[in-house]
């Protein structure tokens, strides 16, 4: 079953889905939107790194990708704002490597590929370590979720409650980091905030509870990346960007569905 090619690109996509839709809530929640388009601009770096040494890909951008998560957790709030922190070390980090590319020969399509995605090449190692970063999520999230839903709502409270807010978030920004690693072949590295975002953002008008919204999130991820897939197996499209879009049409569907429902509350 798994020699064919779709079965592993489907069920890739099903797994980065459901690993970004518990993470994707608290990025909305939390505004950290650039947060994960910087970490996802130095999983690049690593993923350059990685080609000029031949090392694993995998390895690089996740090892890139906490070191970015610990150092702006570390130091943020200390020197410069946050937002300010994110645009320097991301954008550097993707200018870097985009040169560090430049002075490999060879390597132009295979950067294509970790830009926007080639979930259709994806090997047997490779879903592998999708489930396996998927499952650590989804561990991590039914673990620390009360945490880290307590502090997303109020700090001074989880403080009171025994929780160490740092900590937490600390543990989100891993996550993250484990999130963007595992996404690059699916969606690339340009779309990846986007199966954070977009699924979550979607869900947010469907759901009256943290839970609801992280559950609903997935199963629209989840349908996102089967029809995106199908479409662009069939149009002859690239496959990140149609997975995203899917997702895009999914948001604009639940956001004409939330204003209508608030009109109707409103008549009432």
């Amino acid at each position: 079953m798994f020699d064919d090619f779709m079965v592993r690109a489907t069920l890739a996509g099903i797994g980065v889905a459901l690993a970004a839709a518990p993470i994707g809530c608290f990025v909305v929640w939390r505004r950290m939107a650039y947060f994960g388009e910087s970490t996802a601009h130095f999983a690049m770096l690593g993923i350059a790194l990685s080609l000029t040494f031949e090392l694993s890909v995998f390895a690089g951008a996740i090892l890139l990708s906490l070191i970015m998560a610990s150092l702006v957790t570390l130091t943020q709030g200390r020197s410069l704002y946050s937002d300010t922190l994110l645009g320097v070390t991301g954008h550097m980090s993707l200018a870097a490597a985009l040169v560090i590319v430049s002075f490999i020969s060879g390597i132009r399509i295979d950067l294509m590929a970790y830009l926007i995605g080639d979930i259709l090449a994806v090997s047997h190692m490779d879903l592998f370590l999708i489930w396996i970063g998927a499952a650590l999520i989804l561990s991590l999230m039914i673990w620390r979720w009360s945490p880290l839903l307590l502090v997303t709502l109020n700090e001074e409270l989880a403080s009171a409650n025994g929780f160490n807010p740092k900590r937490e978030s600390f543990v989100l920004t891993l996550a993250l980091a484990i999130v963007v690693a595992v996404g690059i072949k699916v969606v690339g590295v340009l779309l990846i905030v986007s199966m954070l975002i977009i699924p979550a953002a979607a869900a947010r008008s469907l759901s009256s509870t943290p839970e609801g919204m992280a559950i609903i999130a997935s199963f629209i991820g989840i349908f996102s990346a089967i029809l995106g897939l199908n479409s662009a197996y069939i149009f002859d499209t690239p496959t990140g960007p149609s997975i995203v879009c899917i997702a895009s049409i999914f948001f604009l569907i639940s956001l004409m569905f939330g204003m209508l429902i608030n009109r109707n509350r409103g008549k009432n």
